[in-house]
């Protein structure tokens, strides 16, 4: 190793070292260090409101009596595009997400990741979540940004037929 390599971790090490265990708990990985350094901010202690965002692709989250209140659009052209409603809620990192699927006996449940500022739904979702899609779209592998923690920015996403996504 090069010596300015072994410095800086001996320095990182030394400055480690002067905490007590009861003052800072020990970083599993290199996500919790970045956490605890306040560099990403933690999913557990994050409210998930808001507006999320990839191109032209959007999540709202608003809150409601009971959970949350969860729309997506997304709008590759006239013939392939997805849009539907539901409800979400949340244990840790996991977003339990339900989505109305009236075209569908099995609905549109699945898990999706909060990783503080962002979400990320699964790869492969049932088959019922097609229904809410026209065409080749899909919502399955979709990760967005926030884009607003704003209530009222993330209550007037409509989808292509004009409705309010995370409206009542």
């Amino acid at each position: 190793m090069k010596p300015a390599l072994l410095a800086a971790l001996a320095a990182l090490a030394g400055c480690q070292g002067s905490q007590s265990p009861q003052q800072q708990a020990t970083p599993t990985g290199l996500e919790a260090a970045a956490i605890q350094a306040g560099i990403i901010p933690d999913p557990a202690s994050t409210d998930i409101t808001g507006l999320y965002a990839r191109e032209a692709d959007r999540v709202c989250i608003v809150p409601s009596a009971t959970a949350y209140r969860i729309g997506v659009t997304i709008d590759y052209d006239d013939s392939e595009r997805c849009s539907g409603s539901g409800v979400v809620t949340r244990d840790g990192e996991t977003l339990h997400v339900r989505f109305d699927a009236p075209r569908s006996s099995s609905g549109c449940r699945f898990d999706a990741r909060f990783e503080g500022d962002r979400i990320v739904f699964p790869g492969r979702l049932p088959g019922g979540c097609q229904t809410l899609c026209q065409d080749r779209a899909s919502i399955a592998g979709l990760a967005l940004d926030r884009l607003s923690d704003s209530v009222s920015e993330a209550a007037t996403l409509r989808g292509p037929r004009g409705k309010l996504l995370c409206g009542p």
